[in-house]
């Protein structure tokens, strides 16, 4: 074998020394991210999810567009985990919580699940239903109240919650407009690494933007606050001043 052979031999070699590393590193890496992703949604290959679904207002059946989308990019993240969905009406999921993931889509009039979320998981959240205008689905988050200016600035909430005791989280994605919910998912899908990072598997609470939803739809959120200690934080009962 003359020079010119070997060193096209061990270019060869060292090619496929090169590229068979780089593979390994790629899967390698594509495996933690996996299993970090899993472990932030409690989604272990092969497991089950449950989505909760509102109903639109005033019909028997039927899910808002924007909610629809809402559950697309869901059950995306459900997918890239590997693992599989349960799509139930909110007034039919008859279970408790902490069994298996659940990702729960709405507010808590259109989503009687969601109403029993925030008063048990949330209690420091309260959402103005009866409102008109801009106090319409206004949230009372602690002391603060964040008002909708519909189509120019909304807000939506988006949080984690694992139940005491057990091991698999609640998602809560609840908007003033369903347009809101579908900007939560969004805002989930693209930044559940950074959320992972930051609370690991610990419950949390964001307060989220959604601005100029009538220019922008669902694309353009801000992170306002993590209101994670007032959500989780039952108001105080006023004094009784009878004597």
């Amino acid at each position: 074998m003359n020079d010119d052979i070997r060193n096209i031999v061990l270019g060869l070699v060292a090619a496929g020394i090169s590229g068979t590393l780089g593979w390994l590193a790629r899967t390698a890496r594509w495996r933690r991210r996996l299993a970090r992703m899993q472990d932030f949604f409690g989604l272990p290959a092969n497991s089950q999810a449950l989505l909760v679904v509102n109903r639109q207002a005033g019909q028997d059946g039927g899910v808002r567009r924007f909610d629809v989308f809402a559950l697309l990019e869901l059950s995306g993240l459900i997918k890239d985990c590997g693992a599989q969905m349960q799509v139930v009406w909110h007034d039919g999921a008859h279970q408790g919580v902490g069994e298996q993931t659940e990702f729960c889509v709405g507010g808590p009039v259109s989503n009687r699940r969601v109403e029993a979320h925030l008063r048990i998981l949330l209690p420091g959240v309260r959402i103005d239903t009866e409102g008109v205008g801009p106090h319409l689905n206004a949230y009372r988050i602690g002391s603060q109240v964040y008002g909708a200016d519909r189509g120019t600035e909304e807000y939506a909430l988006l949080a984690r919650v694992t139940p005491h005791g057990q091991e698999r989280p609640v998602f809560l994605l609840c908007g003033q407009r369903s347009i809101n919910n579908q900007a939560a998912a969004r805002y989930l899908a693209r930044h559940h690494g950074e959320l992972a990072r930051a609370h690991g598997k610990d419950s949390f609470c964001l307060l989220l933007r959604v601005v100029n939803s009538d220019a922008y739809g669902p694309d353009v959120v801000e992170l306002v606050a993590d209101v994670t200690t007032a959500a989780r934080t039952a108001p105080v009962a006023a004094a009784d001043g009878s004597g």
